[in-house]
């Protein structure tokens, strides 16, 4: 995140249930946003412009969503805060999740409340390290 560009969220999910009230809620709150409905999607669109922040789903129709992140893996385009989203609320789903480098990992239906305040401090931890660079 760099001086007054406005935050890239990439959300990935295969659902307009999930991508379209999300769109909404980060655009009000001043963020950019881009959709993507599956793994191949979600690499493509990190390759064309790394996003700040990335909400995951697990589950997409060309396989793992985690496979995004081994995809990218080593590269510039990797995202400097991913979560997961997903409906599995079980350990093994959540060591998975952060053994392939997920910040956090959050449960399906996400409170608007949680997921934004969580979102503006994962975005706010970018901005001292952007601030050095320039």
């Amino acid at each position: 995140m760099t001086g007054s560009r406005r935050p890239l969220v990439l959300i990935v999910d295969d659902s307009s249930h999930v991508t379209a009230p999300l769109q909404l809620l980060f655009e009000e709150t001043g963020r950019r946003v881009a959709i993507a409905g599956s793994v191949a999607a979600a690499v493509r669109a990190c390759e064309a412009e790394r996003p700040d922040l990335m909400l995951l789903d697990l589950t997409l129709p060309d396989g793992d969503g985690l496979s995004v992140l081994t995809a990218l893996a080593g590269s510039a385009a990797l995202p400097p805060v991913t979560v997961a989203l997903t409906g599995h609320d079980d350990a093994r789903t959540v060591q998975r999740c952060r053994a392939a480098g997920c910040r956090d990992v959050l449960l399906k239906p996400v409170p608007v409340r949680e997921l934004l305040r969580r979102a503006a401090e994962w975005l706010a931890e970018q901005a001292p390290a952007a601030e050095r660079q320039a």
